[in-house]
């Protein structure tokens, strides 16, 4: 039988490809059993599992993780002395967030405009998706020329470390000579792209309480202090004026030096309104690869509709902080606590939880791997040479592997450009961007096996 050409398999396999994501983003597997039932995940879970299975993989198995999710693992078993590949994306999704503001069911890939829309279609069921291609298109071109592990994580969204504490207590287990991590993307379409740098995280609950009860606004307000107004003067304490994040004691000055990130286009893939102001100073990649980012990401207050003329006994936020390379993400916890509570205003109670953490990640783009990486994409995407740029959102398993494996090289790679608006409404993944990195994924492997033979 003559070998296919890679690129030529992987194109015959897309409405296969995109079946099988139909499938996957059906699970509504949001890591938060407050918001979706736990069984959207357990079924997501064991999809992946058979997937693997049908590809031939061994000792497939549902991690239990301490986070009470499971993450899914399978060895595929190479040429005597080849090396091994670690292969990574995640299964769970964010919240749909108003399901109303979706133009299709965001449970529902729907194809529109030249992309498949629905939430985890680029982050990151597309990625395990993108895994699955490459793998197939080197079996029809004379084999898979590496020893292949994948892990597909459950709680990545939710930042709960729970696949992190599996892997410290299980160091064998993800064992490998190269990790590739598909839960990144290109800088946009068609520009293949590995990511540098991620900031890493912190995941803050702040809860305020002035008052044993709610009080009649018209009886006691101007005196009593109200939770409510003491929260956002709090949150407020968190900003400069122009935007810029302000906790005390952290650093906001570091400079980017690398691919840069021209304000027009930022305004165009972030959809900013016209005449409102980007927030912040220095350049863009500045702002959002290199320097710590607060956001407010939830509070909880009475809504609008229904809202009584009250003052409130009690409030609570949720806060992310983004952490750049170059400072860690204990001690950025450590100072947005000690801001919080130095900050709370009128003597307000103040208690702070916990809910996430992960620290920042700086790769080595100068490694062999990413030379087997750059001559991948540059067959998978002719005329384009691989570019190397900073990612603003967070993958705290990198820094375990890392540690973990320090001989390993770690290449980020994935489908979430901007235009795949993750985290966002109407999230959607590029099927040609699938396409090209499902072949250049597997070229890399073919590339990476030659270069170990050396």
């Amino acid at each position: 039988m003559t070998a296919r050409p890679i690129s030529e398999t992987v194109a015959s396999l897309m409405p296969r490809a995109k079946a099988e994501l139909t499938e996957l983003v059906a699970f509504r597997s949001v890591a938060d059993p407050a918001q979706f039932p736990k069984s959207e995940c357990e079924a997501a879970a064991d999809w992946v599992a058979d997937a693997l299975r049908a590809e031939d993989f061994q000792d497939v198995a549902l991690l239990d993780t301490p986070d009470g999710t499971r993450s899914v693992y399978g060895f595929l078993p190479g040429p005597a002395g080849a090396p091994t590949v670690l292969l990574y994306a995640h299964y769970d999704v964010q919240p749909p967030l108003d399901e109303s503001a979706w133009l299709s069911p965001p449970f529902e890939l729907t194809e529109r405009d030249g992309r498949w829309f629905g939430r985890g279609a680029a982050d990151c069921k597309g990625g395990f998706i993108m895994h699955l291609l490459a793998l197939r298109a080197l079996k029809a071109s004379g084999g898979v020329p590496v020893s292949v592990k994948v892990i597909a994580e459950g709680s990545e969204e939710q930042g709960t470390g729970g696949l992190e504490q599996y892997a410290e207590a299980h160091p064998e287990l993800l064992a490998a000579d190269t990790i590739v991590i598909g839960d990144t993307g290109n800088f946009r379409v068609g520009l293949p792209t590995v990511t540098a740098t991620l900031r890493g995280m912190t995941m803050l609950r702040v809860q305020l309480d002035t008052l044993e009860g709610n009080l009649h606004s018209g009886q006691f307000g101007g005196a009593a202090p109200d939770a409510l107004a003491a929260m956002i003067q709090l949150l407020a304490s968190l900003r400069a004026e122009d935007g810029t994040t302000t906790v005390d004691g952290l650093t906001t000055d570091t400079e980017w030096d690398g691919l840069q990130y021209p304000e027009g286009e930022f305004r165009r893939d972030a959809k900013v309104l016209d005449g409102v102001e980007l927030i912040g100073t220095g350049t863009v990649a500045d702002r959002i690869w290199a320097r710590p980012a607060v956001t407010v990401i939830g509070i909880d207050c009475p809504p609008v509709v229904g809202a009584t003329p009250s003052l409130q006994a009690r409030a609570r936020a949720q806060i992310s902080l983004r952490v750049p390379p170059g400072q860690d993400a204990a001690e950025a916890t450590k100072l947005l606590t000690a801001h919080l509570r130095s900050h709370a205003p009128w003597g307000a109670r103040v208690s702070v939880e916990q809910v996430g953490q992960g620290q920042p990640f700086r790769a080595d783009i100068t490694s062999p791997a990413y030379t087997s990486m750059a001559e991948a994409m540059r067959v998978a995407y002719p005329g384009e040479e691989m570019q190397s740029s900073g990612m603003g959102g967070s993958i705290p398993l990198c820094n375990t592997l890392a540690g973990l494996y320090p001989a390993a090289e770690i290449l980020l790679i994935g489908l979430s450009e901007p235009e795949a608006q993750i985290h966002a409404v109407n999230e959607s993944v590029s099927p040609q961007e699938l396409e090209r990195l499902s072949v250049a994924e597997a070229l890399f492997l073919q590339n990476y096996a030659e270069s170990k033979k050396v």
